[in-house]
Parts: structure tokens; C-alpha cells; sequence
């Protein structure tokens, strides 16, 4: 499951997707029009700043916006930055890699084999997840349901 913080994260970077080319917005328009806590959003944005995802501006008219492109914006970066690991086991992460303590051979061990698959499948979903396409999905979705 989703953390609130990572959940944050989305909503907040969705929010600033759909305003790019707008200039820099400001924390506290975000944490209003998301419902999210400022101090709370303040953090986040600045763990998403540290990690190349936003930039800001200071001063009058400063504010967040995104330096990279909504299509360069994967869920599984930002799920990562957030919760880490995105796997079930620890021997099938791929940053966060540790052994199994009760692993007898990790090299024919059939549970592992099954959550590599398990992870592979996840990480590919979520990396073709961007910002980009959950706005699209948003629109069309958007347009099914009003009509």
C-alpha cells in the first residue's frame, strides 16, 4: 500500500503537471486545491526538489514546478523516493537488495523466482505509469463520465 506521504507526492505532482507553463506555484495553492497539509507538503516537495523531479523559485511569484517533463515522471521513482523498495522480498529488490535469512540455494528458490515475476511486472507498470498518462487517463475517463 501506498504511504500518505507518496500519495501526497502523486497528487501533488499531477497538480503541478496540469499548471506547467503556468510558472511556479506556490506550496500553499497546492496543499488547498489537494487537500494536503501544508508542513506536511512543504517536506515532500522539497524531498521531490532534492531528487530532480521539481524545481522551485524563491521570492515574489516563487513557487514549485516540475523539471522534467510530465512524460519523464514514473510512478515507480517517485513510490521509490518515498516508500523504497517496491518488491515483496528483500532478495528481489533492486536497490534495496538483502538476503533472505531462511534461504537455503537464492538460486533455485522457486518463491523467489515467483516475486522476481511479481516484481518485474510491477516495477514495468509503474515506470510506464508517468505523470503524462495519468492525465490522459484522467481526460478520457473525464469525458466518459460527463457526457
Amino acid at each position: 500500500m501506498l504511504s500518505k506521504k507518496a500519495k501526497y507526492a502523486i497528487n501533488a505532482l499531477v497538480f503541478l503537471a496540469k499548471k506547467r507553463g503556468e510558472g511556479p506555484v506556490q506550496i500553499s495553492t497546492i496543499a488547498e486545491s489537494e487537500k494536503i497539509p501544508q508542513k506536511f507538503l512543504e517536506a515532500i516537495l522539497l524531498d521531490m526538489k532534492n531528487a530532480g523531479i521539481l524545481r522551485s523559485k524563491k521570492g515574489k511569484g516563487g513557487g514549485y514546478l516540475l523539471f522534467k517533463e510530465p512524460s519523464e515522471v514514473n510512478m515507480a521513482e517517485v513510490m521509490r523516493l518515498f516508500d523504497g523498495a517496491i518488491a515483496f522480498l528483500p532478495c528481489v529488490t533492486h536497490k534495496y537488495y538483502e538476503r533472505c535469512d531462511e534461504c537455503k540455494d537464492e538460486e533455485v528458490c522457486g518463491i523467489r523466482d515467483v516475486f522476481m515475476d511479481v516484481r518485474n511486472s510491477t516495477v514495468e507498470l509503474l515506470k510506464n505509469a508517468t505523470l503524462e498518462k495519468i492525465i490522459e487517463r484522467e481526460n478520457v475517463l473525464s469525458s466518459l463520465y460527463k457526457n
